[in-house]
């Protein structure tokens, strides 16, 4: 079976890929390996437990026949405000229309919407918008009684049953880690997956609560906050800081907010993510087209370059790859259209010096940086990182310079994570206690591969051990017999 490579036409812009019914056998995920998936997602809102345990060890399986870091994210459900049974289904809601918001699970009358959220009554008020339908029929609340809310369809269309509701500007008292949330939070902290996605974050503090579920299982799982309501936009510095990575959640943000502001939202919250060192995600409707279509269209490829050039680490397929007719189409496309976009990138190391940020010692930020410049100096075949949190490669993703750069550690889960880091490719079995056998391993892991020969130069960041936590010592060697 084939091993990482750095041979091998593979965008430094990461594939997240949604796994569902058209992508769950071990043959698909190990196509979709094939294609360019570097991170896994199962999505909590769908199957059963059983089924994401199997999902979980085939793709263990999966990495473990290639001798390939393969990340898994987790994502929460999150509260999502759902319809509940309607009378009729479809229903058609024509303009001017007006319906009633009643309490209970099943509507009794043509005009009446129930949902899974009983406070929603209780919380609305005149002139609040409610959005059904991924935000295609708009309504707006015209009157409140003790039991039934008004809403006049500003916004014609049909909805159906269970479809996702969403608030606008609603101050709701739901909390963003449900019953549910909780347990497969630590379900999947136990079953060791790297990423774990809170849904519909609106502050810090919900995401220093999902971390202490997370260390209560001794799990070093990293958070991905999803940015898909307004109010996390107003918090955006503070959450950013408070998660390990972020996720722009388009499909239920561009409905929270005007759909006018999705791409300023995405530019700052990438910029944001850029300024404080963690990964991020541009996820929802990338290749829309491509669940029916082997072809996406002009403005979709459009789109996965500019999330490409506004600079962020990894794009993310959902229904393309889970329940799609092409999912393997659709990474190969992705993986296509990044491979391009970053022909326009800055060729050179960055310019300015490094930002140094929370976990990374300002030490190894500099370290990194130099070595970077060494490398393009010396026109090295890649840099070598051995990291032992992820972190020290982290730094180096976010330099976003085109150094090709193998991430080495003794920890798996460390590995698995670096599959999202921007331009990091991590490479299982090269550490090793001594420098001198760290850098046998990497020269034949090199010649193997085909990536170095004789005359070849790399350029390694490691540490002495003089400086702690730091990695204070970069080695240049040039390959010979």
């Amino acid at each position: 079976m084939a091993e990482t490579s750095l041979s091998s036409p593979r965008a430094r812009t990461k594939i997240v890929a949604t796994v569902g019914p058209a992508s769950s056998s071990l043959e698909q995920l190990g196509q979709l390996v094939e294609a360019g998936v570097d991170v896994f997602r199962i999505n909590m809102a769908h199957g059963s437990r059983q089924e994401h345990e199997t999902v979980v060890e085939r793709i263990r399986e999966t990495g473990s026949a290639r001798n390939q870091a393969l990340g898994i994210l987790v994502d929460l459900a999150g509260p999502k405000i759902r319809l509940g049974q309607l009378a009729s289904d479809p229903l058609i809601c024509p303009q001017g229309s007006l319906f009633r918001i009643v309490r209970g699970d099943v509507a009794q009358q043509q005009d009446e919407l129930v949902s899974n959220y009983p406070q929603l009554i209780d919380e609305l008020e005149v002139g609040d918008r409610v959005m059904l339908a991924d935000g295609t029929v708009g309504m707006k609340v015209v009157k409140c009684d003790a039991d039934v809310v008004s809403v006049e369809v500003i916004d014609h269309g049909q909805v159906r049953s269970r479809q996702g509701l969403n608030l606008p500007g609603v101050t709701l008292s739901i909390p963003s880690l449900t019953e549910q949330d909780r347990d497969n939070a630590a379900w999947a902290a136990t079953a060791g997956v790297e990423f774990i996605g809170l849904s519909f974050v609106r502050g810090a503090d919900e995401i220093y609560d999902l971390k202490g579920i997370i260390s209560a299982h001794e799990s070093r799982a990293m958070v991905v906050a999803k940015i898909e309501k307004r109010e996390a936009l107003e918090n955006l510095d503070e959450i950013v800081l408070a998660a390990d990575a972020v996720m722009v959640a388009r499909g239920d943000l561009g409905v929270e907010i005007d759909f006018a502001e999705t791409p300023m939202a995405q530019k700052r919250i990438i910029n944001t993510c850029q300024h404080y060192s963690r990964p991020v995600i541009v996820a929802t409707q990338m290749l829309d087209s491509m669940h029916d279509s082997p072809r996406p269209t002009r403005a979709e490829v459009t789109d996965v370059a500019n999330a490409v050039l506004d600079g962020t680490d990894a794009c993310m397929l959902s229904g393309e790859t889970a329940i799609g007719n092409f999912p393997i189409e659709s990474v190969l496309v992705m993986n296509r259209i990044m491979l391009n976009t970053e022909k326009s990138l800055p060729s050179q190391p960055a310019r300015e010096a490094p930002r140094f940020s929370d976990g990374v010692h300002p030490i190894t930020a500099a370290v990194v940086y130099g070595a970077a410049r060494i490398a393009a100096r010396l026109d090295a075949s890649f840099v070598v990182v051995a990291t032992r949190s992820g972190n020290t490669a982290r730094v180096k993703a976010k330099q976003r310079d085109f150094i090709p750069t193998v991430g080495i550690s003794s920890s798996a889960a460390t590995l698995n994570q670096l599959c999202l880091y921007w331009g990091i490719i991590p490479v299982p079995g090269l550490l090793h206690d001594s420098q001198d056998q760290v850098r046998d391993a990497v020269i034949a892991w090199g010649r193997q591969d085909g990536c170095l020969a004789n005359g070849d130069r790399i350029v390694l960041v490691t540490g002495t051990g003089l400086a702690p936590l730091a990695h204070n010592m970069v080695h240049v060697h040039e390959v010979s017999e």
